[in-house]
């Protein structure tokens, strides 16, 4: 079975974290949540608890598939720790799907070679992801390699559909 990785961090956006973790699983993958530390309780904006399986220190990109950054604002949480960066960063390098919505980018600019690549984001993250060299575009989803990206919870059907498809 394969299996796909969903960072967590206090006040994730709570429907950019649970419609692809329920989603992903009822396709058949195995889903971890990966935080800072393993074992701990992180709540989202609106006050849900979840737990994370494992540290991001702990895990190998070797063992997964893909790597799902749900935004809100746990991704400037999520670039504060070197372990998350570097998950992310050999998941990139290892041409695995990287794949994050709404203020998820911001960690993409921590951790990916943004340079040339088509992205999109939450629109006031925009001038972050130019700076990092990225094309900014205002698209419900954009695949640039094996990056996927969107905007909003809206568009969180194609956001999921596209990982799904890029997973084959």
């Amino acid at each position: 079975m394969r299996k796909i990785a969903i960072l967590i961090e206090d006040l994730y956006e709570d429907l950019e974290l649970h419609y692809p973790y329920l989603r992903l699983k009822d396709e058949g993958f195995a889903v971890d949540l990966i935080g800072t530390e393993g074992g701990v309780g992180y709540t989202s904006k609106h006050g849900y608890p979840l737990k994370s399986d494992h540290a991001s220190r702990d895990v190998k990109p070797e063992d997964y598939s893909a790597v799902v950054i749900p935004g809100g604002y746990a991704p400037d949480r999520m670039r504060r720790c070197r372990a998350t960066i570097d998950f992310v960063s050999m998941m990139y390098r290892q041409n695995k799907v990287v794949a994050a919505i709404c203020h998820g980018p911001w960690l993409m600019a921590s951790a990916c070679d943004l340079k040339g690549k088509r992205i999109t984001a939450f629109f006031s993250i925009r001038d972050d992801l130019v700076n990092a060299g990225a094309d900014f575009l205002d698209e419900e989803v954009v695949v640039s390699g094996n990056l996927i990206t969107s905007r909003t919870p809206d568009d969180l059907v194609a956001f999921t559909r596209a990982i799904i498809q890029a997973l084959g």
